[in-house]
């Protein structure tokens, strides 16, 4: 470990500190636009370094998922957020149309922030997605809680230390730009080392902001992370990874560490935001489906436990069933015909093998999909798990690999489960960050009073109906973090949102919604046989939006 050089990449970040919080909005536009431009530059570059480190096939649907949740995301949210910086230098604020505000019956203040304009609603008809901001702001203060960096004379320089995830491409480099150009932070990355082969494509995309000096990159192994959290120099830090992570840095390892978390005593006073992982559940509303219902929600399912090979803070984890649905077994049985159907891939990420053994060998009833080679582990479910067993490992903890438990839930309809469910996914599953529930438009329109309930109750950051809540991560409009209200020493999914585009000061929770069945194909379905295309075209839009775009993209959809 080099020291000398982290402590000269620190001191030349403050050096630059009190500039980048007094620099005008034009220029912080035009870095925004610098990074967009290189943020596509490399795209295919680094979208092949990544497929060559996890081992998939180059140009299939699974190669293609680093591109959606690499530099498509990227630019999007990168995008977004310089219309949002546009609106701030020519209105004084984020202008949102009074038909996107609303107030619930109990006066919580939601806004709409996708479709965001017309291309996004042609491209993703049916599907809409709202924040819902915290009680305390009213639509009169609405305006008040949005941009308060730019609402506010420039604050004291600060030097913010951003620790990278190891799994998706982007979330490394946009949590750089959230603490930018949200929070007013000049930014060292610590690159994770299990994908650190990204840090040569971050450098060239944000190359005008490194070369200005403020935004440096680290490399390096734990001794490194911990060396600069400890630093003096670093005031702010924020962690993508795991609980334990975060405790190890708030309050030490070992013994030591223990007794500091358990009096609450950490060992820094640096303020720490983070995202840190989730047992996600997905509830399934018993209903009437049709076979080709059924095989949707396989798909959409299965889209979820094995997107990136399952190493996403995202990926469903729990899968929570009316216990008398009629159709619980045929299913399971569409489940896991489609797991089945679906490649085997390397387990790239450290420690899946070990994880993937806790948990199947602790339950003898695992169910396998596939075989097992070395470096591969076969997607797994793990069936018939009593919710009343509420300290089964897979109810508290996250497995971050392969595997997806089933349980079951009573009620005398529809809506009695429903309201099971949540209070289960509340009060037993550990995190906050994403659930979602799944049900027919004939079950919604049956229970609609229980289904928006249940929506207002979920005490998760980003809360999806009928789809994926990974999709609240790559809209980039939409605030991607835990439910609030977490402290140090119960941390569960972190403290604090990124994303969120429209610059909202007190975000408590997305909520996305989408059609039942979604025809064409969602592109980002793992099932989907042209996502690659879709994936290109889609980079050429976030490049240069056009509404000329959108029949190409809908045509490569067609394809799936």
């Amino acid at each position: 470990m080099n020291t000398t050089e982290l402590d000269q990449k620190i001191t030349g970040l403050a050096n630059h500190a009190d500039a980048w919080t007094k620099l005008s909005i034009e220029r912080r536009i035009q870095y925004l636009r610098d990074t967009l431009k290189g943020t596509v530059a490399v795209a295919h570059e680094q979208v092949a370094a990544a497929v060559e480190a996890k081992g998939v096939e180059p140009g299939s649907s699974q190669a293609a998922e680093d591109y959606l949740a690499g530099p498509v995301v990227q630019a999007r949210t990168i995008r977004l957020l310089m219309e949002s910086l546009e609106q701030i230098k020519k209105h004084g604020q984020v202008r949102i149309k009074k038909k996107r505000i609303k107030t619930r019956p109990d006066g919580q203040v939601t806004v709409q922030v996708f479709p965001t304009d017309t291309a996004d609603a042609l491209l993703f008809g049916g599907f809409s997605a709202t924040i819902w901001q915290q009680p305390e702001v009213t639509v009169d203060t609405l305006n008040e809680n949005i941009a308060e960096l730019y609402r506010q004379a420039p604050p004291e320089g600060r030097v913010a230390l951003v620790l990278g995830a190891g799994n998706v491409a982007s979330i490394g480099p946009l949590d750089v730009i959230h603490k930018l150009f949200v929070e007013g932070q000049v930014v060292l990355l610590k690159m994770n080392p299990v994908n650190d082969y990204l840090g040569p494509f971050i450098e060239k995309a944000f190359s005008s902001l490194i070369k200005d000096g403020y935004v440096a990159l680290a490399y390096g192994a734990a001794d490194v992370g911990e060396y600069l959290c400890q630093h003096a120099g670093i005031h702010e830090i924020h962690i993508t990874g795991s609980d334990r992570t975060h405790d190890a840095i708030v309050y030490g390892v070992g013994a030591q560490g223990a007794e500091r978390k358990a009096k609450n005593d950490p060992r820094t006073d640096k303020r720490i935001t983070s995202e840190l992982g989730n047992v996600s559940p997905v509830i399934i509303m018993p209903g009437s489906w049709t076979e080709s219902e059924l095989r949707f929600q396989a798909e959409n399912v299965a889209t979820q436990m094995t997107n990136n090979g399952g190493f996403n803070c995202n990926a469903a984890k729990v899968l929570i069933m009316h216990d008398e649905w009629s159709q619980r077994r045929e299913f399971m049985d569409m489940l896991k015909a489609v797991l089945a159907s679906l490649p085997q891939r390397p387990a790239y990420y450290p420690g899946a093998e070990q994880r993937y053994d806790n948990f199947v060998g602790s339950h003898a009833e695992s169910e396998p999909i596939g075989e097992r080679t070395e470096g591969v582990l076969p997607w797994t479910l793990i069936p018939n798990l009593d919710a009343k067993n509420t300290g089964d490992m897979c109810f508290t903890q996250e497995s971050f690999c392969g595997v997806t438990a089933v349980t079951s839930l009573g009620g005398a309809d529809a809506a009695e489960f429903l309201g099971r469910a949540v209070t289960f996914c509340n009060d037993v599953l550990w995190g906050t960050l994403n659930a979602s529930i799944v049900l027919h438009p004939r079950t919604e329109k049956r229970f609609s009073e229980a289904l928006e309930n249940a929506i207002a109750e979920l005490k998760y950051g980003s809360v999806a109906v009928n789809h994926w809540p990974g999709l609240c991560y790559g809209f980039g409009s939409t605030a991607w973090g835990a439910f609030p209200g977490h402290t140090m020493d119960d941390i569960q999914s972190g403290i604090g949102a990124v994303h969120n585009t429209y610059l909202f000061d007190k975000p408590q929770k997305t909520v996305l919604r989408g059609p039942f069945v979604v025809n064409p194909k969602p592109p980002w379905f793992v099932t989907h046989r042209n996502t690659q295309g879709v994936a290109l075209k889609m980079m050429a839009m976030e490049a240069s939006p056009s509404l000329w775009r959108v029949p190409g993209i809908a045509m490569q959809a067609l394809k799936g």
